[in-house]
């Protein structure tokens, strides 16, 4: 039988885990209709110091597996990771059918990345000099806007995971990045297509701040593990005329695990 002094010990030490591996937190943002209280997940490390902090922004689905998922990677490898809710606080859930997000929903969802990273820059164990974000899809191309705009607050880099690069279009036709960031785009994808991307880039200003991945074979949302590819009929789609309708969405492993490398490989170059 256990003994009690070793009993609450173990139980200290779980709880401690436990109060450094996530946390509910809330993030305040000022929109034109007021300031609103984001609902966010912190994945924080167990180390010691300042740390590199990333910011994770969801899709049109809002928060999901993959990226709760990624902020568990970026936990282990050492950086504190803040998941981003942009839905709760506006009374959304799903935007990917009829309330497909518009250029100026878009430019509003902004502010929550500047926001996010200035609240993890006031953190006592955030290095604010190594802030990243992540978007994925629709936020994807929200981040695609933050990492392109002069006027914003610097980051050290941004990875943009299947991004709606549709969104890019007032960025055009020379598109100044502010920070290295990193496509990561699946071949097959046909609700945010690669070419969208490719030729949003066609003109861009500092070439070396670009780092593209197209993963053979994958489509939307390859990193969904564990749901076969399908087609869903009534999401909305920017690459079509009118803006309607229909895409596939489902995993492929292969692209996951490239996915990973390249987004480990890219930050430890930036943020480290």
């Amino acid at each position: 039988m256990i003994g009690r002094a070793a009993f609450l010990l173990s139980l200290f030490c779980l709880l401690g885990s436990a109060a450094f591996a996530q946390q509910a937190v809330r993030v305040p943002v000022t929109t034109a209709k007021g300031t609103l209280q984001l609902g966010a997940e912190l994945y924080r490390p167990k180390a010691a110091g300042k740390l590199p902090a990333v910011a994770i922004f969801h899709g049109c689905g809002g928060v999901g597996v993959n990226n709760t998922r990624m902020a568990g990677l970026l936990r282990d490898w050492g950086y504190v990771a803040l998941v981003v809710d942009s839905f709760g606080a506006r009374h959304l859930t799903d935007v990917c059918g009829k309330h497909w997000p518009t250029e100026a929903d878009a430019e509003e969802r902004v502010h929550d990345i500047d926001a996010s990273l200035a609240w993890l820059a006031r953190q006592s164990y955030v290095d604010k000099d190594r802030l990243a974000f992540m978007g994925y899809s629709y936020g994807g191309g929200v981040a695609l806007l933050r990492a392109f705009t002069p006027s914003a607050p610097k980051a050290a880099a941004a990875i943009l995971a299947y991004p709606d690069c549709g969104l890019g279009e007032p960025l055009k036709p020379a598109p100044v990045p502010q920070q290295p960031t990193m496509f990561a785009m699946g071949e097959l994808d046909d609700w945010t297509p690669v070419a969208q991307c490719q030729a949003l880039l066609q003109g861009v200003a500092r070439k070396d701040w670009i780092e593209t991945h197209v993963y053979p074979g994958a489509s939307h949302s390859f990193d969904a593990l564990g749901l076969p590819v399908r087609y869903l009929p009534g999401v909305g789609n920017r690459s079509k005329p009118g803006g309607c309708c229909g895409a596939h969405y489902g995993a492929s492993e292969s692209a996951w695990k490239a996915f990973v490398a390249d987004t480990k490989a890219f930050l430890a170059r930036y943020l480290h």
